[in-house]
């Protein structure tokens, strides 16, 4: 049985303009993939673990090679319980709006929870080796503005090249992105039609998805 993580980083619920697309690439993958299953990690909701002095010391040890002391572990328990769930999807759907022309903190958030040495990344003497091997992952998006490559806003987009840059470091590089955009700049009615469009290819990409 395949197993899809979505991850939700947008608190909007049933007003999202990224869930509404989402929804749709879901139902494609039901119809093409009876007996997956979807967990669904809400990070806006989820008591994501803090980031504490003792977290911080167990990764440079973890980064020089160590391993964590009894102790050190301890203080790790709910960072590796984040790094499991994770790791024990066969595919990713992200939804993610874009905030400030990046990511909402939620996310940044999660991913420095997961990202984590010996776990999803190690460094050899080559360099740094991804751990997340053989995985792929949609990443739906909504945008206020229009940041596809012909408008002149394009280098303001620090979401897509971030997200690209930290998925393919951990090893996942089939990465698609569903960019649904602009939704605020020119109305109502090309809302309506963008949103439509990403629903479409959402919903093509969701059926094809474990293929």
């Amino acid at each position: 049985m395949k197993k899809l993580l979505h991850i939700i980083a947008t608190p909007r619920a049933e007003e999202s303009r990224t869930l509404k697309v989402s929804g749709v690439f879901l139902d494609g993958l039901r119809e093409s993939c009876g007996d997956c299953k979807i967990d669904t990690l809400d990070i806006t909701k989820e008591k994501l673990p803090p980031l504490t002095v003792k977290v911080i010391n167990g990764k440079y040890v973890l980064l020089g090679g160590g391993d964590l002391t009894e102790d050190l572990k301890l203080a790790w328990n709910e960072i590796v319980k984040q790094i499991e769930r994770f790791l024990s999807a066969d595919g990713y759907l992200l939804s993610v709006p874009m905030w400030n022309f990046s990511i909402p903190y939620y996310l940044k958030h999660y991913l420095d929870v997961i990202v984590q040495p010996k776990y999803l990344f190690r460094y050899t003497e080559k360099g740094p080796e991804g751990l997340v091997k053989n995985k792929k992952m949609v990443i739906i998006t909504s945008r206020g503005g229009d940041y596809s490559p012909e408008s002149p806003f394009y280098i303001y987009d620090n979401q897509e090249p971030y997200l690209k840059t930290v998925f393919g470091f951990v090893g996942i590089t089939d990465v698609t992105f569903i960019n649904t955009q602009p939704m605020d700049a020119l109305g109502l009615e090309v809302q309506k039609q963008k949103i439509e469009s990403a629903k479409e290819t959402a919903r093509k990409t969701g059926e094809a998805f474990f293929k």
